[in-house]
């Protein structure tokens, strides 16, 4: 079993209602989780000009493969609702897979860790907030290292 993290994140709709339908799924379809962050309100990163977002990071421990993972967080978004219509658009549900364990994972389809995170507030707060001393595997450095040199100054605000 591995324990991976997930990011998962909302700004069309009931954004909550998303986010714990979401989480069920993956409990059903990949794994039970472990850890879950509070809920945080964030604004758009990368196309600014929508709606804010709920964002959370999610633990899980799975005995699935890492493409395995992509492809049912991929039907779980479906499922609830998302149309890709446009780079970084709006959305009922976006779910990133952030680390699986502590591999490397480099596929056509598949950066795992994911290639942003360093780069992403959204991210680095709740992840912070279940795994300050995770270290990335890539940087060699805590996530609280991260979040403390991370370029992003957009808000992030806890929620719940």
């Amino acid at each position: 079993m591995e324990e991976i993290y997930l990011g998962l994140g909302s700004n069309i709709g009931d954004r909550k209602k998303h986010i714990t339908q979401a989480i069920n799924k993956i409990e059903t379809h990949i794994g039970p989780c472990l850890q879950q962050s509070s809920l945080y309100k964030t604004a758009a990163w990368g196309k600014t000009n929508q709606s804010y977002f709920i964002n959370q990071v999610i633990q899980i421990s799975t005995s699935k493969a890492p493409i395995d993972i992509l492809d049912g967080i991929l039907d779980i978004e479906r499922q609830l609702g998302r149309v890709r219509k446009e780079k970084w658009g709006e959305r009922t549900i976006d779910i990133d897979l952030l680390f699986y364990g502590s591999e490397i994972v480099e596929l056509p389809r598949l950066l795992v860790p994911h290639p942003f995170i360093a780069e992403r507030r959204f991210v680095l707060a709740p992840l912070y907030e279940i795994a300050p001393d995770f270290i990335h595997p890539i940087f060699e450095r805590s996530i609280g290292s991260l979040l403390e040199d991370c370029p992003d100054t957009l808000p992030v605000e806890l929620v719940y």
